[in-house]
């Protein structure tokens, strides 16, 4: 499903294969927080997507454990920004701003992170209403 979502929207998309399932096991003890299921199912479908830019719009699986581990390690991070501690980030533009999704009490949404302003609005509504607007509407999109 998602590969197929992907080919349509960027048909010269270099999709690689699916992540390992340990590692995807891995992302939910590690961070200590439930994989979202639509980043999950994409994961098993393709390890990461980038967008005609070059940009990591759906990060691998080992990126996302590294980069979410160390940005909750960062002791400037602690001091700088609001915890990231019920995000799971996932993906990046090249403008800077990432992508996570946050945990709430009504369920995952997908939020764009200012790391100048400490900024975190929501986004989009699902992953595919993501991955629609990286691959059609450009960079700029989540302005």
């Amino acid at each position: 499903m998602w590969r197929e979502l992907i080919v349509d929207l960027y048909p010269e998309a270099d999709l690689p294969g699916p992540a390992d399932e340990a590692m995807l096991a891995e992302v939910e003890k590690a961070l200590v927080l439930p994989m979202p299921f639509e980043l999950g199912s994409l994961l098993r479908e393709c390890d990461g997507v980038h967008n005609a830019y070059g940009d990591a719009i759906v990060w691998p699986v080992d990126r996302l454990v590294e980069d979410n581990l160390a940005m909750r390690a960062e002791p400037d991070y602690l001091e700088l920004y609001a915890p990231f501690d019920e995000m799971i980030f996932f993906g990046d533009s090249d403008m800077g701003p990432q992508f996570a999704y946050v945990h709430t009490d009504y369920g995952p949404g997908i939020v764009v992170w200012d790391h100048e302003t400490d900024r975190r609005r929501l986004a989009a509504v699902s992953l595919r209403d993501y991955l629609v607007r990286c691959l059609t509407q450009g960079n700029g999109w989540h302005r």
